[in-house]
């Protein structure tokens, strides 16, 4: 008899030795699903943000509810757009000192250059009560300068796109590790079941990007795939197979669910392997999202009002405006994070053309989003962040005085702006030397980051952990880290 005939000679066949003991653990597959069986049955009395399974959830009282993250991918220059320095003017065309270089490492598209000073091509203003510095690139957003908190001494480890943004989203330069939204999906769950908890946007380019946005940046890693970002399309159906095929009855696919059901819950008994449970729950998500997706994606339903205060983009089907539309919406129906991707900001060359016209995809529509939460009342419990992987540096690349001229990569120091969900507004934390080069107070690495919007999000970072291999990960790593308490209210 082989053991296809004997079920649980098949079992017992199937289960490593790691396996085994994992199972024998406290924290084994039995207990997991046990509290997830716990969890259902609690969140049939309680709203979902009121059941916490994780230690590290419930130990800090929450001051977001959700995550509104606008990912500027490629380095948004911060010279040019928020740190404003007027003393680059009298460097113009002059080497960067090694003084403020300080062996920074360059990239090969600069590093057999001379590091000739490139002074800011914007004129800045202070915007509002706050007194924030704006470019003039940016004329949407100094309108809410005072909703905003700008953190001017960012910092971080890597100097290439890649590395940068993996480390920037994951914690971690290297990928395979959870993105921040699958991170913060797996700690606090949804509040809306029928839709996931992280969901992303990217932008549709007028012109094809050739900036590459990878799927890791939204996924999973090493947690359970539950938790990994669900991607809507920016043309043609949201998502694919939305509609049961012809011939197919509602009743008649929900009886078939239904059945496949009963067969991964047999499977997943047999085995305790997560990913059946988590295929079980990907199955009625599905058939639940053929119902809220249209529902959500349809904006005819958006007076014109609103089209006129994110942009007359907002009315193209995919852009970034329409997206920041999608945003709101999302938050309204309390999905927990929400990342939109906007590519592109990699200014090399004709950084005065380039960077302007990134700013044009984007400045109007993100101050709208600001102004369009406040005054649905979801400002307070929504945290919002803007921002890219690093910013750029203030020596020219190419011809410094030639229209030609752009930036390269730089991970030293750059801005990045929050608002809403318990951030101080109308301030500015950290400030960089004049150089916009180093950090000169209050550095805020972007690790330092990820545990400030878990704490935001009452979580505690340090307990935050989910074992692997043997080992207790976190978002933040194992450096130290700090909560940035000074911009929280």
């Amino acid at each position: 008899m082989n053991k296809h005939e004997q079920p649980d000679m098949e079992h017992a066949l199937d289960i490593t030795r790691r396996y085994f003991l994992g199972k024998c653990t406290g924290l084994g597959i039995g207990s997991l699903a046990l509290s997830d069986l716990l969890k259902q049955s609690l969140s049939a009395q309680t709203p979902a943000s009121e059941v916490h399974l994780h230690p590290a959830v419930g130990q800090i009282s929450p001051k977001a509810k959700r995550v509104i993250f606008l990912t500027q991918s490629g380095g948004p220059s911060q010279i040019e757009l928020f740190d404003h320095k007027p003393g680059l003017e009298k460097w113009a065309g002059k080497e960067l000192p090694d003084s403020v270089r300080q062996g920074q490492r360059l990239t090969t598209m600069t590093a057999n250059q001379k590091q000739l000073i490139m002074p800011s091509r914007t004129q800045f203003e202070r915007c509002g009560q706050s007194g924030a510095t704006i470019g003039e690139w940016m004329p949407h957003l100094k309108k809410v300068a005072d909703e905003l908190c700008f953190i001017k001494s960012m910092t971080t480890n890597e100097i290439n796109h890649a590395p940068a943004m993996t480390h920037f989203l994951t914690g971690h330069q290297i990928p395979g590790r959870p993105s921040m939204g699958g991170w913060v999906s797996y700690g606090l769950g949804s509040e809306n079941k029928d839709l996931p908890d992280f969901l992303v946007l990217l932008s549709k380019m007028r012109r094809p990007s050739d900036q590459p946005l990878y799927d890791h940046y939204w996924g999973s890693g090493f947690l359970p795939s539950r938790y990994q970002g669900v991607k809507l399309r920016n043309s043609g159906d949201p998502v694919l197979y939305l509609k049961d095929p012809n011939g197919l009855p509602r009743k008649l696919r929900r009886s078939m669910l239904d059945g496949l059901s009963e067969l991964n819950e047999l499977r997943s008994r047999t085995t305790g392997d997560p990913e059946t449970s988590t295929r079980i729950r990907q199955y009625e998500m599905a058939y639940r999202m053929q119902t809220s997706i249209p529902g959500l994606t349809d904006l005819s339903d958006e007076p014109d009002s609103t089209f006129e205060l994110y942009g007359p983009d907002s009315r193209r089907p995919g852009s970034y405006a329409a997206n920041c539309i999608l945003a709101r919406r999302l938050a309204e129906r309390n999905v927990r994070f929400i990342q939109l991707f906007h590519p592109d900001w990699d200014h090399h060359s004709r950084l005065s053309s380039w960077c302007v016209a990134r700013c044009r995809d984007t400045d109007q529509a993100s101050a709208a989003l600001i102004q369009d939460l406040k005054q649905r009342g979801l400002l307070d419990d929504t945290l919002v962040l803007w921002g890219g992987e690093f910013g750029r540096g203030v020596a020219g690349q190419g011809k410094w005085d030639s229209p030609e001229g752009g930036r390269d990569h730089h991970p030293r120091c750059f801005t990045m702006w929050m608002a809403g969900g318990g951030i101080k507004p109308g301030m500015t934390w950290g400030e960089t030397d004049e150089f916009s080069y180093n950090v000169a107070r209050d550095p805020v690495h972007v690790n330092d980051l990820h545990a400030t919007v878990l704490h935001l999000l009452g979580i505690d970072h340090g307990q935050f952990t989910y074992r692997f291999q043997g080992l207790d990960f976190k978002l933040t790593g194992v450096e130290e880290t700090k909560v940035i308490r000074d911009i929280l209210s």
